[in-house]
């Protein structure tokens, strides 16, 4: 079977820990294409640099040994299980002395060992059960997964490939119930046909992937007696979202003669909605879904806006292009500007049609998090997953109405159309030449700074504004990143998901990592950023002007560096490094009932698999981390939920390693030997029913 690159190495080989097929299928090597941003734009490393060895040296760090775990209950069989419970053992073995009765609260579990199971790991006195895998049906008339027959007719009415986002939202009069709702991010055809030849996918194998990507709503129900959690087939309520669906364009571009194709030439109908990775859920009961690497989906691209966004010149790697014109740019070259936007979708209207936010800009969208000001205006935060990109904010003019009836709905379908789109520009308060990237401690032994939020375009129902010299406001949100270089925003580490705490309103930007940090040609480290070829990631703490959402200034602070403990270069919040698990490559992140913010990890880069950390955010024991669970070989954490009872994530592209093929699988997870490996959601509960880290 010929491959377009060469698979080869362990996942740590390529750039964030990632296998070679992960970066083919999931993101089309981003990391291996030359940097989008070439702008002489502030880089945000820059503006960190000294930061982490000034408190480090002022609490005079120790030696530290790993965080442990003392139990684990795994999905997995046979061998599965034996490595698991070995890790697990000699994580027991390295305590360091941490009881878990003294933790914070929300994290009194004894934490897992960075682990290489082939399954997903818990703490002792937890138990978890998969809710839905891929290819489960979910809709009236689907039938069950059969892996060596699939067809597009089928994949439409069964759950996605590689779950990413989650979101529980209520169904009152349902008891016990509630609805899930998942972004199926992208598929891996490698892993999902038997026989794949990558230069000649067939039509029905393109369309069963066309068919996979979208999202879910599938209505869940609880086992009162021992926790688990499963999914009710053909609800009402259950339904797809695909590559094939009808979408409203909305907002200021909206029938802009750049949104315009052969298909559409009103400029505000568009099919489907490709590589959702994370999103967010929104007071007013619907969910956001953020369009990523959308460029991988669209060939022959000549343009330099098109090389801004990523795409390629010549073929793509699933050929979609071949079956469907609209994703060859040299026909359609309209068609990849109707993508990379914030995606609505209300799960409790199956008739309803998704719509795609143009107010909220086009960039390789990673998450849509939403607060509300004083007044009711939503805010709505996102990052723009690209090394040396930028991270924004959306402050909506109108104000949420309450209620269920339709007018509302509707009113508050609309919120997002409204208002005005900044970008975020960093400065640090040290100078200059005291920041060289090797985390020197600089003069004024302070690692914080502030910040501004700059304006791009305001809209209201009269019209719109464009606020960026010499482009329009149809130009700045559809070339985004553009207008961001324009205004000299602040280049930043892949900004992924970016989560406002309801508890104190402060907001947290999660850095992945930028292995290109200080490499020739590249910007090097400034103060809001710790090191250079930043392999591990770090996470920002935010602060609003007199806490309000819609303010135009804030204060940023060093909040969390990830690595080894034992690294001088990572930071905890200033808590014990010996008390602390280790963590790499933050991703997506949300909060617990107690306030504590919970990090999924994506590419590992310190030889265990990913997996589901909680840390402190506030009181004496803030930066307090621990390890919570790992997923299997190859899998990455996504969507995390903390209730009060229950903890769920998607283990997403497991086996996904390189060389790996439905033939020669590297996972047997979820189902054991002979299975397909399927990505899938887990719950994890307490045995004893109570609440969860308590």
């Amino acid at each position: 079977m010929r491959r377009l690159l060469p698979l080869i190495g362990t996942p740590g080989s390529h750039p964030g820990g990632r296998s070679a097929l992960t970066c083919r299928f999931r993101c089309g090597d981003a990391c291996f294409h030359e940097v989008p941003n070439t702008s002489d734009n502030a880089y945000v490393g820059d503006v960190i640099a000294g930061a982490i060895g000034r408190r480090s040296m002022m609490r005079a760090a120790a030696v530290v040994t790993v965080a442990t775990a003392t139990g684990a209950a795994v999905v997995g069989t046979g061998a599965q299980d034996a490595r698991a419970a070995q890790a697990v053992e000699g994580g027991a073995a390295a305590r360091t002395g941490h009881t878990v009765d003294k933790a914070a609260r929300g994290l009194r579990f004894s934490p897992v060992a960075p682990n290489t199971a082939d399954a997903v790991t818990v703490p002792g006195g937890y138990g978890q059960n998969v809710v839905i895998r891929w290819g489960e049906p979910i809709l009236r008339g689907a039938p069950a997964f059969d892996p060596e027959r699939q067809t597009a007719t089928a994949q439409a009415g069964q759950f996605g490939y590689n779950n990413d986002f989650l979101a529980l939202l209520p169904l009152p009069g349902e008891r016990g119930r509630q609805l899930l709702v998942a972004n199926h991010e992208y598929t891996d055809e490698v892993l999902m046909f038997r026989g794949y030849d990558p230069a000649n996918p067939t039509r029905e194998q393109v369309e069963v992937a066309w068919a996979a990507h979208g999202l879910s709503a599938v209505v869940v129900e609880e086992d009162r007696r021992t926790g688990r959690l499963t999914a009710v087939t053909r609800h009402a309520l259950n339904r797809r979202v695909t590559a094939t669906t009808e979408f409203r364009l909305t907002g200021p571009a909206a029938g802009s003669d750049l949104l315009k194709t052969s298909a559409d030439p009103t400029g505000r109908k568009v099919l489907g909605t490709l590589n959702n990775c994370s999103g967010g859920t929104t007071p007013w009961g619907t969910t956001l879904h953020g369009e990523e690497n959308f460029n991988q989906y669209f060939a022959n691209a000549s343009r330099d806006t098109d090389k801004r966004y990523g795409l390629g010149t010549g073929a793509t790697e699933r050929k979609w292009e071949r079956f469907d014109k609209r994703f060859d740019v040299a026909q359609e070259p309209n068609e990849s500007h109707r993508f990379g936007y914030v995606v609505e979708f209300d799960p409790y209207d199956p008739s309803s049609r998704p719509r795609k936010h143009t107010a909220l800009g086009r960039f390789k969208h990673e998450a849509a998090t939403v607060r509300l000001t004083d007044d009711g205006r939503p805010v709505v935060y996102t990052g723009d997953d690209e090394r040396f990109d930028y991270f924004y904010k959306f402050v909506g003019s109108k104000r949420m109405r309450h209620g269920s009836s339709r007018s509302v709905r509707e009113h508050n379908l609309s919120l997002l159309d409204e208002g005005t789109l900044y970008v975020a520009r960093l400065t640090g308060d040290s100078p200059a030449a005291e920041i060289d990237g090797s985390g020197k401690l600089p003069a004024d032994g302070e690692f914080d700074g502030s910040g501004e939020w700059i304006p791009l375009v305001t809209a209201t129902a009269r019209g719109a504004v464009s606020h960026v010299d010499g482009m329009t406001v149809e130009e700045v949100l559809v070339f985004t990143r553009l207008a961001g270089d324009k205004v000299g925003a602040t280049k930043m580490d892949r900004p992924e998901d970016i989560q406002p705490s309801p508890h104190t309103g402060k907001v947290y930007v999660v850095l992945t990592n930028n292995t290109n940090r200080g490499k020739a040609g590249s910007a090097g480290a400034d103060e809001a950023n710790p090191r250079n070829a930043n392999k591990h990631g770090h996470i920002l703490e935010l602060t609003e002007r007199r806490g309000r959402a819609e303010a135009t200034t804030f204060g940023w602070s060093l909040f969390l560096v990830a690595g080894d403990p034992a690294d001088p270069a990572t930071y905890f919040a200033g808590f014990p490094k010996d008390r602390v698990s280790p963590i790499s490559c933050p991703d997506n992140v949300a909060f617990d009932p107690h306030g504590n913010l919970w990090i999924s990890t994506d590419g590992n880069q310190l030889g265990s698999h990913d997996g589901l950390l909680g840390v402190a955010t506030k009181g004496e024991r803030r930066g307090e981390l621990k390890q919570f669970l790992t997923v299997p070989t190859g899998a990455e954490t996504c969507g995390p939920i903390i209730q009060d009872r229950r903890v769920l994530v998607a283990v997403q592209h497991p086996g996904e390693i390189d060389g790996a093929s439905v033939e020669k699988p590297a996972s047997n997870w979820p189902d054991g030997p002979g299975k397909i490996v399927r990505p899938a959601v887990v719950s994890v509960w307490r045995t004893d029913g109570c609440d969860i880290g308590v």
